[in-house]
C-alpha cells in the first residue's frame, strides 16, 4: 500500500500539471539529440570514463566519478542535469506526499519509512561503492534531496507557494536550488528567507 501510495502520488503529478509529461519527453529528446554516436567520439568517451574510473577507485569519496557521468558529453551533462532535478522533486515531492498522507492510509507507515531508509542507504562498503560507481546512488539521493527541498518550502512559506513549482518549467527547482531551497524561492517567490536546510 505504501509503494502504491507513491506511484499514484507520481500519478497525480502527471496528470495534474498538463505541460510535464511533454516537458520531460523533450528533455529525454534533448538529451538523445546531444548523443554523439561517432565511433571516434564514442572510443574518446570510453577512455574518459577508463581514466574517471580509475579515479573512482582510487578516491571513492564523494568526488568519485559514476561510470554513467564519465560517459556524458558536456551537452549532455547540461540537459541531464535538468532531468536529475526534475526527477529529484518528483522522488522528493512522492516522498513527501507519502508521508504526510501515509499513516492516515497505512498505520504503520513510521516502521516502513524507517526500514526503508536504513535499506536506502545500507550495504557493504563494496555494494555502496559499486552503487556510486554506476550511478545508482542518483535514485537515494533524488529521494533524500528532493523530500528536504519540499520539506523546506512547505515549511518556511506554505504548500501554495510550494504548489508554484507545477506552474512551468521555468518554475522548476534547478539542481543547485535543490540544495537551497532559499534560492529558489528568491527566484521564484521574490523572498529568501533564512531556511535552516
Amino acid at each position: 500500500m505504501w509503494v502504491c501510495l507513491h506511484e499514484q502520488t507520481h500519478r497525480i503529478q502527471f496528470t495534474a500539471v498538463p505541460w510535464l509529461r511533454q516537458h520531460l519527453e523533450d528533455e529525454i529528446g534533448a538529451f538523445i539529440e546531444a548523443t554523439d554516436l561517432d565511433p571516434e567520439v564514442l572510443a574518446e568517451r570510453v577512455k574518459s570514463a577508463v581514466t574517471a574510473v580509475r579515479g573512482a577507485v582510487l578516491d571513492r569519496g564523494p568526488n568519485a566519478t559514476s561510470i554513467v557521468e564519465a560517459l556524458q558529453t558536456p551537452a549532455q551533462r547540461q540537459v541531464l542535469d535538468r532531468l536529475q532535478a526534475l526527477m529529484t522533486l518528483l522522488e522528493g515531492h512522492a516522498d513527501q506526499v507519502m508521508d504526510a498522507v501515509g499513516p492516515k492510509v497505512v498505520p504503520t507507515v513510521t516502521e516502513i519509512r524507517s526500514r526503508f531508509d536504513s535499506r536506502r542507504g545500507g550495504g557493504s562498503p563494496i555494494d555502496r561503492f559499486v552503487r556510486r560507481l554506476l550511478g545508482l546512488d542518483l535514485k537515494l539521493l533524488q529521494y533524500r534531496q528532493g523530500g528536504a527541498f519540499v520539506r523546506a518550502v512547505v515549511a518556511e512559506a506554505g504548500v501554495d507557494a510550494f504548489n508554484l513549482v507545477w506552474q512551468s518549467p521555468e518554475t522548476l527547482p534547478t539542481r543547485a536550488e535543490l540544495v537551497d531551497p532559499g534560492a529558489w524561492m528568491q527566484r521564484v517567490l521574490g523572498s529568501r528567507p533564512s531556511l535552516s536546510a
